[in-house]
């Protein structure tokens, strides 16, 4: 068997992509989170539309932004973005990956919630180039709110390998705990965004314990996508919610997201033959490009 055509991620600099046109065959262009969907949909196939949550670091999205706290709404080659996060910038790009810091500065910039380990860090020239909006794109990330809060509790600033901020505040939930509110409203393209603001005050506030209020930052996730797949629901009436990316690899937040979900009457699709993560980001890829070609 012989390759026609290779799918790979949008993104231009990512190393598949780079790859698949260094091959000299014919190529098509997948975007990360819509591949996240179509794994799982690939996984549990049906003529019936998806609600899928695909919440990870950060992945280029067709609006040009860095997504990772999308839900997608339709089928493989039929994806409809439907709700998000309320957008925030990450200074310094790419940095904040390893950086956690960073994120939780920009959080609190943006919010205007003073952090006062804050100080130690950045400077007034990272401020004033994110006052500026020099290297500081846009995202909607999940991912990068996990590391922010791990740098607000003093569990992370610095990573020393991927995944460490949200797996020190994981490992600190000692027990359930309440969630707090986060602000669901609509946007003006019709998407449902979640406001992370009260996350941010939540973290700063020493009232509670660190490990108590990592557990009220995961329960309060948990129940934002929850009111998230309602409000879809009440539009659409879908019914089956699939979870993929890797911030679902965190055991608290997902299973709190799975009872919320049951408890409200939907069916919740959980990768169980492939890997939750980008591990099955290829797979997606083959799923919504068979798609893509067959619908034309």
């Amino acid at each position: 068997m012989r390759a026609e055509c290779i799918a790979h991620d949008a993104h231009g600099n990512f190393p598949n992509a780079r790859w698949a046109r260094a091959t000299g065959l014919p190529t098509q262009a997948i975007w990360h989170h819509y591949a996240h969907a179509a794994a799982v949909a690939g996984e549990y196939p049906s003529t019936m539309p998806l609600l899928c949550f695909t919440w990870d670091g950060v992945g280029l999205g067709p609006d040009g932004t860095l997504w990772g706290g999308e839900a997608l709404l339709g089928r493989p080659g039929a994806w409809k973005r439907v709700a998000s996060f309320r957008p925030f910038r990450l200074p310094g790009g790419e940095s904040c990956a390893r950086e956690p810091w960073r994120t939780a500065l920009a959080l609190c910039w943006e919010s205007g919630q003073a952090w006062s380990d804050g100080a130690d860090y950045g400077g007034p020239l990272l401020r004033s180039a994110f006052d500026a909006g020099v290297n500081t794109p846009s995202t909607t990330a999940v991912g990068r709110l996990f590391d922010a809060a791990s740098a607000l509790l003093g569990l992370c600033s610095r990573a020393s390998y991927e995944g460490e901020a949200p797996m020190r505040l994981e490992a600190l939930c000692e027990e359930l705990a309440a969630a707090i509110a986060l602000p669901l409203t609509r946007d003006g393209l019709g998407i449902w965004r979640s406001d992370w603001t009260p996350l941010v005050a939540l973290m700063l506030d020493s009232r509670h314990t660190p490990a108590v209020r990592a557990a009220m930052f995961h329960a309060s996730l948990a129940q934002a996508l929850c009111e998230q797949a309602l409000a879809v629901r009440e539009q659409t009436g879908v019914g089956r919610v699939g979870l993929a990316g890797g911030v679902f690899q965190n055991r608290v937040l997902t299973e709190q997201a799975q009872a919320r979900l049951a408890a409200a009457g939907f069916e919740v699709l959980l990768p169980r033959t492939l890997p939750v993560n980008d591990a099955a980001i290829s797979y997606g890829q083959l799923v919504e490009a068979s798609a893509v070609q067959a619908a034309c």
